[in-house]
């Protein structure tokens, strides 16, 4: 019986500690990534891995989440193994002070209804403890109800569970439209800025800030092609299944969302949306050279998985620069190498592609800008209150200082070039200090040197999904129809899908379970032998 009681005890324990540390880490994950985020993130986030993640975002979990459950399950440890003790000594403390205040400690044992007091008390532990267990469990489900209402889980339970028909109805599927390329292929550059947003441009320009925190990049977007929100520079809003870095780069490329029932790392499995057509895809088949650069291991999130099986040539990564001399074996600062080293191997690389007899397609993805408070190179100034609007600046100059090194290669006459955000930024405790709450951020885009012009660049509704056949008429094609996955050419007058369904009405779709995505973009999926 003994034995009986201590094992349901450490059972309980156990259940308090896993519900505190769902709601700790969900708690943590709303500060950190914002309340904005939806449920399909925490899924790739909790099967992505931490391996290769920045390491202050470990400690803050680990700070934020597991210590604070650690002594919650503690404390009710005490109460259940010692709180009988506990209880005693309590009463007996009290006995001996109600005693001590009625001056009758000696005559006391000889009272009837003192004896009757002490047959009571002994009753007490039990009872309390049996409230203990109570409060416990009760508790223990508050926790787990909490811990899902701020990961928006019902909502994820409902949409999941509701069958849409977004696909069947909208989506065009690449491999059959009609894509004619111009008689000279142009090259593409495409510079996807991490976390990137207009909110850094000041309110005089649509932004939240008093001052310009991102000038160089405003003024690139304001003389060049912008597709924005409003009637100066802006971006495109919050897209669900697409806020955050693979998930948009999924969407910019393919014109479809990483789904939410499909939100696995893919890292794990051999193919990666091996029924998905992208634009590397597309390219390939008309003869591109095509690489894809980051800073960070390439294996994080199957980055590169999902170019390379999409037609990809080269991954470029931080083991790439490591062999490419560009830094020495063994570094790694924030999530492997500064974007000043990037944008140094990205010079170098572009050169050698350049000479070949066929034209390319060069991606690169930045990352000192990522959340939280980004990282401040030696290139950083102090000019602003914050680290983060730091980093923003020093990123700002260093992507425009790279287009303009760009448009002085004799390659650049044939070259198109891509700036866009990837999403909004996840600095939500940032944005909670300097940021009015009713202020809708948007992801920075901005076009150079394209083929396709067009007057309708303003107040627009348009999601990441639209930059796939965008990008594709900036390079000079002519797409029946002039759309493409879920997304539609910028460039033309056809109504977006957010236009059409209007954002709101858009995302709910877009969070619907599909049969169409699940059958024709993952298929079977195989693991990865470890």
């Amino acid at each position: 019986m003994k034995a009986l009681k201590i094992t349901l005890k450490i059972l309980l324990i156990l259940l308090v500690f896993v519900s505190s540390v769902l709601l700790f880490s969900a708690l943590c994950y709303s500060r950190v990534f914002g309340k904005g985020v939806g449920f399909s993130a925490v899924i790739y986030t909790l099967t992505a891995g931490v391996g290769t993640a920045e390491g202050g975002l470990i400690w803050k979990y680990i700070l934020g989440a597991v210590l604070p459950s650690l002594l919650v399950a503690s404390v009710c440890a005490v109460l259940l193994f010692k709180g009988k003790d506990l209880t005693v000594w309590i009463i007996g403390k009290i006995k001996l002070l109600i005693k001590k205040l009625s001056k009758k400690s000696d005559e006391a044992a000889d009272h009837p209804e003192e004896n009757e007091r002490k047959t009571a008390s002994s009753k007490l532990p039990a009872i309390i403890l049996a409230v203990l267990i109570v409060l416990m469990i009760g508790m223990s489900c508050l926790f787990v109800y909490r811990a899902a209402v701020i990961m928006r889980f019902p909502e994820y339970i409902k949409q999941i569970g509701t069958k849409g028909t977004l696909y069947e109805e909208n989506y065009v599927d690449p491999k059959s439209a009609n894509i004619t390329f111009p008689e000279k292929k142009r090259n593409l550059i495409y510079i996807l800025c991490e976390s990137m947003e207009t909110s850094f441009f000041s309110k005089d320009h649509y932004g939240a800030f008093d001052t310009e925190v991102i000038p160089e990049l405003y003024e690139l977007a304001k003389n060049n092609i912008n597709f924005s929100d409003n009637d100066s520079v802006g971006g495109w809003p919050y897209v669900k299944n697409t806020e955050w870095t693979i998930a948009s780069i999924i969407a910019q490329t393919s014109g479809v969302p990483y789904l939410s029932d499909s939100a696995r790392n893919y890292s794990n499995y051999k193919n990666f949306l091996p029924g998905l057509t992208t634009i590397q895809s597309v390219l390939h088949e008309n003869g591109y050279y095509q690489t894809m650069m980051v800073g960070s291991d390439g294996n994080f999130a199957g980055r590169n998985k999902y170019y390379l099986q999409h037609g990809a040539d080269v991954f470029y990564d931080l083991k790439s620069a490591e062999d490419a001399k560009i830094i020495p074996e063994g570094y790694h600062v924030w999530w492997g190498m500064e974007d000043l080293h990037l944008f140094e191997f990205a010079k170098q690389e572009l050169l050698e592609i350049s000479k070949k007899d066929r034209p390319f397609a060069f991606s690169l993805l930045t990352v000192d800008t990522h959340h939280v408070n980004g990282y401040k190179c030696e290139l950083c100034g102090d000019e602003f209150e914050e680290q983060y609007e730091n980093v923003y600046a020093c990123s700002s100059k260093q992507v425009t200082e790279f287009v303009k090194w760009i448009m002085e290669q004799d390659f650049y006459e044939n070259t198109t070039i891509v700036v866009c955000g990837d999403h909004l930024s996840m600095d939500q405790q940032f944005f909670s200090r300097n940021v009015a709450p009713d202020y809708e951020r948007h992801v920075f885009n901005c076009i150079i040197n394209s083929l396709a012009t067009t007057d309708n660049t303003k107040n627009r509704v348009f999601a990441p999904m639209d930059m796939f056949p965008t990008t594709l008429a900036a390079i000079g094609c002519k797409i029946e129809g002039e759309r493409l996955g879920l997304g539609t050419n910028l460039f033309s007058d056809v109504p977006t899908l957010s236009e059409k369904f209007g954002k709101e009405e858009y995302n709910n779709e877009l969070g619907k379970y599909s049969e169409y995505y699940n059958k024709n973009f993952i298929g079977d999926l195989e693991l990865e032998a470890k």
